[in-house]
């Protein structure tokens, strides 16, 4: 049953991470709703970054031209993803360290699912601007990092936030979804190594090696189609079309939540 929990779990992360419908906020009511059917899954957070780690392999597979063009013609776009990876960061520790609770949260990943699907409405009407990612001010990477950072909230979709960001920011949509995942390759890698260190501390986590392998390769798999079709609606101007399932999903979990209380 860990088996199958850890794949589901993977199969969400996949679609989840790229779609910008939140994949912490979906993990956190799925992991939830598996401890209240089965047998409750230790190290959920751990699972959670392994996942993470799978979707940040299928970025660097994905984006692998646009990471080396980093050591060449884009070598200023590495101190705009220095300068948007600080809200992050500064923001990230305290909450891992002192507010895990909060993280794992279902009745707050319901709420902020209705936030992101007001963001993406906004951002369906708002006009796509004409900026590469290398011609982006720094003022304009920090508030995008900005964005980054309120998405540590579980239902806050940090793909979905950096995004409708960008575009407000002047970028062409492709370059929004670019430097989106550009960006969460520090973002992601540090919680990751943050989470390494403390399985560390912990002489290793309660899930099983092969349990945690199996998420990482099925959310590497799902996560990469998933960007590849991301991009193509992304394209085509239908990015917004994601919020009528957060509307759907977010007074649902509400509910749900409120009436186990």
């Amino acid at each position: 049953m860990l088996y199958l929990q850890v794949l589901l779990l993977a199969i969400v992360q996949g679609i989840a991470e790229f779609l910008p419908v939140s994949s912490s906020g979906h993990l956190v009511v799925l992991a939830s709703i598996f401890d209240q059917a089965f047998e409750k899954m230790d190290d959920k957070l751990t699972v959670n970054i392994v996942l993470h780690l799978g979707t940040l392999a299928a970025i660097g597979v994905f984006y692998w031209r646009r990471i080396l063009a980093l050591l060449g013609s884009d070598r200023r776009v590495i101190g705009l993803l220095i300068v948007g990876s600080i809200p992050a960061a500064a923001v990230g520790v305290p909450m891992k360290l002192w507010f895990d609770d909060l993280l794992e949260s279902p009745l707050l990943a319901g709420f902020m699912f209705l936030v992101t699907g007001a963001m993406l409405v906004w951002a369906g009407r708002c006009k796509p601007g004409e900026t590469e990612c290398r011609d982006l001010s720094y003022p304009r990477a920090l508030v995008i990092g900005l964005f980054q950072a309120f998405a540590l909230l579980p239902g806050v979709s940090r793909s979905g936030s950096t995004i409708v960001a960008g575009i407000g920011a002047g970028l062409k949509r492709e370059e929004a979804a670019a430097f989106s995942f550009l960006l969460a390759l520090p973002a992601i890698g540090g919680a990751g190594l943050l989470e390494i260190v403390k399985l560390l501390k912990n002489s290793g986590s309660a899930t099983s090696f092969d349990a945690l392998a199996l998420g990482l390769a099925a959310s590497f798999i799902v996560g990469l189609a998933t960007l590849a079709w991301l991009i193509r609606w992304l394209q085509e101007g239908k990015l917004h079309y994601f919020a009528w399932w957060l509307f759907l999903l977010g007074p649902a979990v509400i509910a749900w939540q409120i009436w186990s209380l």
